[in-house]
């Protein structure tokens, strides 16, 4: 902006040196429509403004030289590292667990016994709750009784039979009556154990469903949901264009907005089936739940690790800029000594993938060379800029 005051200002006096001669003897030459003679003139013109012009630049330097206080535009400034660059791509999930489930009962009669509250944390095998067994524990002490008989005596008829003593048929009757009888105290004992709900695995009753005193049946009436929270994961569906990239063992990070909290993971699960409908398929990330705060069904977002470079280049995205060319530059410091001021020197870049303000060069920066950041989209190349330190 200096240089074209000045060249501005000599213009002018060199305009009014020449007075209204020189501007005739210009509109002179346009009306004579002489080619020839125009761009002589012309040609004439620009070896003035070229002499100006290196005229202006020999006063920059001396003004440089001897301005102490001359003020200069300040930036920020960063030094270009090679670091690793991990891009991610995000997919929304729902937390989910297999422990999460309805018990249902699974004979028919009146809730006897109730023996668990809403909240209360169970363990594996732990009886929740009693059915009436409508007479089963009666007919099971009397089909007990019957098979002990039915033991002694095919005991005694076998002993027997060893002894070449009795018929072989007594021998067989009383082991096929034994037999019957203890299969059937088996399925009896079985219907019993069925009158006693039992946790199928440790958890917490999120919900007590029935009341004591209601009559349930199989199928029919559900009891209480029981659910555990310690093994809890992510799924989510991921676009088909991430196989190549995508499998298990795949770095992630896992983020839940409603409770704040993220987690570094790997994909423990893929699906081998791509939906039709969307295409996608299916993965699955463990989550840690130490205390409890991850519940099924909360909104998670998973960032899938589909791009790394060990050692790149790095800068902030907002430092690249757009020239009439469509190219990405930037502003790079050449500094001066340990002073803290230097040149702006343009270059162009080649940039790739940009994740969290961060933008990989490919091409254009090395390590070491310092950025301009803050105040870039302001200075020119070759302009002198001073830096904060």
């Amino acid at each position: 902006m200096k240089k074209l005051i000045l060249l501005f200002g000599l213009s002018l006096f060199l305009v009014s040196c020449g007075g209204d001669e020189e501007t005739k003897s210009i509109e002179q030459v346009i009306e004579s429509e002489d080619l020839s003679q125009i761009k002589a003139k012309k040609s004439e013109l620009s070896d003035q403004q070229a002499k100006i012009a290196g005229q202006i630049d020999e006063l920059d330097e001396a003004i440089k030289k001897l301005d102490k206080n001359r003020r200069m535009d300040l930036v920020s400034i960063y030094k270009v590292t090679d670091t690793l660059f991990k891009h991610y791509a995000e997919v929304q999930g729902n937390v989910a667990t297999d422990e999460n489930i309805i018990i249902y009962p699974e004979f028919s009669g009146i809730l006897t016994e109730v023996l668990v509250n809403e909240g209360q944390k169970v363990s594996k095998g732990q009886v929740l709750a009693r059915i009436d067994d409508g007479g089963l524990r009666n007919e099971l002490a009397q089909l007990d009784a019957q098979a002990k008989l039915a033991k002694t005596t095919y005991e005694r008829q076998k002993r027997l039979w060893e002894q070449n003593i009795g018929s072989e048929m007594q021998y067989l009757e009383a082991e096929t009556n034994y037999e019957a009888l203890q299969s059937s105290v088996n399925s009896l004992k079985s219907r019993l154990g069925k009158t006693v709900v039992r946790a199928p695995f440790s958890g917490v009753v999120d919900e007590v469903i029935s009341e004591q005193g209601e009559v349930v049946n199989p199928g029919q009436n559900q009891l209480f949901r029981l659910i555990s929270l310690d093994k809890m994961y992510v799924e989510a569906d991921v676009p088909e264009n991430y196989l190549n990239t995508v499998s298990k063992g795949t770095d992630v990070k896992v983020s839940i907005g409603s409770v704040g909290r993220e987690f570094e993971g790997k994909i423990s699960q893929v699906g081998n089936n791509i939906n039709p409908n969307n295409r996608t398929f299916r993965i699955e990330v463990a989550v840690p739940n130490e205390k409890d705060l991850i519940k099924p069904n909360q909104i998670a977002t998973i960032k899938l690790n589909d791009y790394t470079s060990e050692n790149a280049i790095v800068i902030p995205e907002s430092s690249i800029q757009k020239n009439a060319m469509g190219e990405n530059i930037v502003y790079v410091l050449e500094q001066e000594n340990d002073k803290d001021f230097g040149t702006a020197k343009k270059v162009v870049v080649e940039t790739g993938l940009v994740y969290n303000d961060s933008i990989e060069i490919k091409q254009g920066l090395t390590s070491g060379q310092i950025l301009i950041t803050d105040g870039a989209k302001n200075i020119r190349d070759g302009q002198e800029v001073k830096f904060r330190k």
